[in-house]
């Protein structure tokens, strides 16, 4: 299923029709929960709901809006099971329908959601729910220019309607068109100048257009309509690092860990932060407690690899510990005869303790794969540079040596470049194109891209810096140090997936050679899509 545009928060409201049966009690809870809904208090809002539904079972309105509360909390299943049971309850209701045709959209399911939709618009061709529910679907199908023009259709007909505004703007932006985007987040704002989510949209899209002024004012007045709003919060975070309001960013990524100490986002941002104030060992901190939070954050791993490669002595046992869990995932992809995954892995704790005693290991390898001399130049390694070497690693080096004299590369020696050519690139990037959702994320791709090219024959990554203010800078970098090529890396990111996007140009000139594009889901996808 493709990404969803639309943020949750755009969706379905709190839906009121009438009862079957009922009691007092059961009212009371009901109430009580729609007013904690509309505080977006969810969990508080589903005890109450439950307890309605235990008081009067047959309360349809409790059951539908146990199946939004759940649907915002991406509980999908038990969204579905309440919303078919309130159907059940109400079987005329178009809300109840409507929000089922969310749940299923959410949940891939897009052609019982189409059914749905279809019905509800043949009874109502009008219902403002089930026209912004077709333009959902038509997105999660992929086709977002169909969901512009649904969107546009159903703006005719409601032109202050909150939700077709921002998904207007939402949607335009994804598909660059920024000035149309900028026109209906302006009517949104005009039309309701005192609606939080209004002005957070307006700074989420301010920002990734670069207007980074106006983004922090967005969401400075998002958080004054609506204090300790945490995602307001976590933008004007991104969006004070961005300005290099460093300090400022810090206090505001504390704020987020102070009610949620295991918001990764937040503890890599102020790593981030710590680092381009000078303080390395602080930034480092930040980096190991997002990574201790969550093994899987490729982002804080790399940064924190990045200081540990730049800052720790190489025999540091710091860089030993966080080598053996490159070389513990190594191991696993061995057994399972994943031998690239494994390369992958060893090649990565090497980096960062070259003298590891799974230098052996990684070796093998290279010679099950087929790869002689490189084996026998890690077993050369081994025997020269880290003094570990034992019979077993002797015997190799004298029996691939030999084996290799009488090879037909030996016995007419070429130069590898005659051959191959080898290409020196310089890698860059550009605060412009800094990622979104992991700030100055652009910044940490560049420096890992930059590290596996050490075992690629073909491309030699230069040792300049990455991190380039202009293009003309890196530009000038490039071409004064002899580059042949330089590359500028762009990354697109959400909590779900990644796109790198590269050109690469030819220094000499500074025109473009070439452009590339990967796109990247699921768990390893900075790995992935390097």
């Amino acid at each position: 299923m493709k990404r969803r545009i639309i943020p949750i928060l755009l969706c379905l409201p709190f839906s009121l029709f009438g009862q079957t049966g009922g009691s007092a009690a059961a009212e009371s809870f009901y109430n009580r929960g729609l007013a904690f809904a509309a505080d977006e208090n969810r969990y508080a809002a589903l005890e109450s709901f439950l307890e309605a539904v235990k008081q009067n079972p047959a309360h349809a309105g409790a059951s539908l809006a146990l199946a939004e509360c759940y649907y915002e909390l991406a509980e999908y299943d038990q969204a579905l099971s309440w919303v078919k049971k309130a159907r059940t309850l109400a079987r005329l209701s178009t809300a109840a329908a409507n929000q089922e045709a969310f749940i299923l959209i959410a949940m891939g399911r897009l052609t019982e959601a189409d059914a749905i939709i279809g019905d509800v618009l043949r009874r109502e061709p009008y219902n403002q729910d089930a026209l912004f529910a077709a333009g959902e679907l038509d997105i999660a199908r992929g086709r977002s220019g169909d969901a512009v023009r649904r969107y546009r259709e159903a703006e005719r007909l409601y032109p202050r309607d909150r939700r077709l505004l921002l998904s207007l703007a939402l949607v335009l932006s994804s598909l660059g068109d920024g000035a149309a985007a900028r026109a209906f987040i302006d009517r949104a704002q005009l039309a309701h100048p005192e609606d939080y989510r209004v002005f957070y949209y307006a700074a989420y899209l301010k920002a990734r257009s670069g207007n980074l002024r106006e983004a922090i004012a967005d969401a400075e007045k998002t958080l004054s309509l609506r204090p300790g709003y945490q995602p307001a919060r976590s933008l004007l975070a991104q969006l004070r690092y961005r300005s290099g309001a460093y300090g400022r960013a810090i206090s505001l990524a504390d704020e987020v860990i102070a009610e949620n100490r295991s918001e990764t986002g937040a503890w890599f941002l102020r790593g981030m932060a710590l680092n381009r104030m000078g303080r390395g060992t602080e930034a480092r901190r930040s980096f190991e407690t997002a990574v201790n939070i969550d093994p899987s954050d490729e982002w804080s791993r790399a940064a924190l690899e990045n200081l540990l490669l730049e800052e720790i002595d190489v025999e540091d046992t710091q860089r030993v510990r966080w080598a053996d869990w490159h070389f513990t995932r190594a191991r696993q992809y061995k057994q399972r005869n994943l031998y690239e995954d494994a390369l992958f892995e060893y090649r990565r704790g090497l980096r960062l303790n070259p003298y590891a005693s799974q230098r052996a290991e990684y070796a093998e390898i290279l010679l099950q794969q087929g790869f002689r001399k490189q084996y026998l130049d890690e077993m050369l390694f081994i025997q020269n540079g880290t003094g570990t070497a034992n019979k077993a690693v002797n015997d190799a080096v004298e029996t691939y040596t030999a084996l290799l004299k009488t090879s037909f590369a030996a016995q007419n020696p070429v130069d590898d470049g005659e051959i191959i050519p080898r290409w020196n690139i310089a890698i860059f990037s550009l605060p412009s194109q800094s990622s979104f959702y992991h700030s100055d994320g652009v910044y940490i791709a560049a420096r890992y891209l930059k590290d596996l090219t050490v075992h690629n024959r073909v491309l030699h990554a230069m040792d300049v810096p990455v991190r380039r203010a202009t293009f003309s800078e890196a530009f000038s970098t490039a071409r004064e140090n002899k580059a042949d090529y330089f590359l500028i890396l762009d990354v697109n990111e959400n909590e779900r997936d990644l796109s790198l996007s590269a050109v690469l140009y030819v220094a000499r000139t500074g025109s473009k050679a070439a452009e590339f594009t990967v796109f990247r889901a699921g768990s390893d996808r900075l790995r992935n899509a390097s």
